[in-house]
């Protein structure tokens, strides 16, 4: 710093052997005044300093008079979410349902899907809320029209992706409402949970899916839905078509047949549009619609069904299980003790439904059922 001053002075006073320009009034004296380069140079870093000094303190008075205080917790809840961004739970990405999940009373600390119940219950732990337990959802394929088994109204070459095909036309596939098969959705799930069968059709992996619509929203065809995993019983095709027309472009769609809508005893199936339509609030996922199916098109995906059986204390002979039973499973003799035929039982659980001392027990949690066979297939893959 003090060569720099002396560098500047000596530059200065070899200005000041010129003389300024002579003007005006007396203008043929010779200017004998000279300007002070080096007052002048610290009156204005002087100057500068002070009014960047007066700024900076007002920007750090405003910062800190209108800063928002961010909740330590935001952080500590973004450090155990899954950190995948897939939008499952309803917000833009992981740091704002963290924000949302700290701040907001209503919202649940059970949606990160991807995270599972352990994040569930750590999250609920950090933020005080009740350790709710979600519900698995999977993605479910609504099309089991694979190249086999549909026809194709034209030969595509263009881009092996669903969304390309899309374009020229629509797709090749002859059912405008089935699955094209050039794996998008298994392109964009980020947790390898999809991967397409030899015959061009889209298998879930139900110990890897968690539910986070990835493959849903990327989907042209709309053929993906993402589901309560008890909700096992679905119809597998979105197929708008009349019988026959649905019969020439594939071979295990729905053709509105009615059958499914007549076995169910919970009023759970209704035709619409040329197409079974299942309520899953009403549907006790008893499977008999899946039997009944003459194409096949509803699917069960229910791993396991625990058979019926009869709590011989309770029962009262009263013959109900026998009159509701589609199998014929139920059987004894009035006012004794029932008995229900393991071998015949298909574990619908309608005898259950109908008991009215509730003495048949054995009646599945389909939930349950599902997320034990989902740990068991992980455990088996790892």
């Amino acid at each position: 710093m003090h060569e720099l001053v002396e560098i500047i002075n000596s530059l200065l006073s070899i200005i000041n052997h010129f003389p300024l320009p002579q003007a005006g009034v007396g203008g043929g004296i010779e200017a004998k005044e000279s300007v002070d380069f080096v007052q002048t140079i610290t009156f204005t870093f002087v100057f500068v300093f002070g009014v960047g000094a007066v700024f900076g303190l007002g920007l750090a008075f405003a910062a800190k008079r209108f800063s928002v205080k961010r909740d330590p917790r935001i952080d500590q809840v973004r450090e155990y979410l899954a950190g995948a961004h897939c939008g499952a739970c309803g917000f833009a990405g992981c740091e704002q349902y963290a924000e949302a999940v700290v701040t907001k009373p209503e919202v649940a600390p059970n949606l990160c899907t991807p995270g599972g119940e352990r994040t569930a219950r750590i999250v609920a732990l950090i933020t005080g809320k009740e350790p709710v337990a979600a519900e698995p959802k999977f993605s479910r394929i609504m099309c089991q029209g694979d190249w086999s088994k549909s026809l194709k109204r034209f030969k595509y070459e263009g881009v092996h992706d669903c969304r390309a095909a899309v374009l020229a036309g629509g797709g090749d596939k002859a059912c405008v409402y089935g699955c094209l098969g050039y794996g998008t959705c298994a392109k964009v799930c980020p947790f390898d949970a999809i991967h397409m069968n030899e015959n061009n059709l889209p298998v879930v992996d139900v110990s890897k899916c968690t539910g986070c619509r990835k493959c849903e929203m990327a989907c042209p065809k709309k053929v993906i839905e993402v589901l309560p995993g008890s909700k096992a019983v679905v119809v597998a095709c979105h197929s708008k078509d009349r019988g026959p027309e649905t019969r020439k472009k594939c071979q295990i769609g729905c053709i509105a047949c009615g059958a499914c809508v007549k076995v169910c005893p919970f009023e759970a199936v209704t035709l619409e549009d040329n197409l079974s339509r299942i309520n899953l609030d009403k549907c006790r996922v008893c499977g008999l619609c899946v039997r009944k199916c003459p194409t096949k098109a509803i699917v069960d995906h229910m791993p396991t069904r625990p058979k019926a059986f009869v709590v011989e204390d309770r029962c009262i002979g009263c013959n109900i299980c026998m009159k509701v039973c589609p199998v014929n499973a139920a059987y004894g003799e009035m006012k004794k003790p029932h008995t229900i035929d393991p071998d015949r039982c298909i574990g619908c659980g309608i005898c259950t439904a109908k008991c009215p001392t509730q003495a048949i027990d054995g009646t599945f949690n389909a939930k349950e059922v599902f997320e034990a066979a989902a740990k068991k297939k992980a455990k088996k893959a790892a």
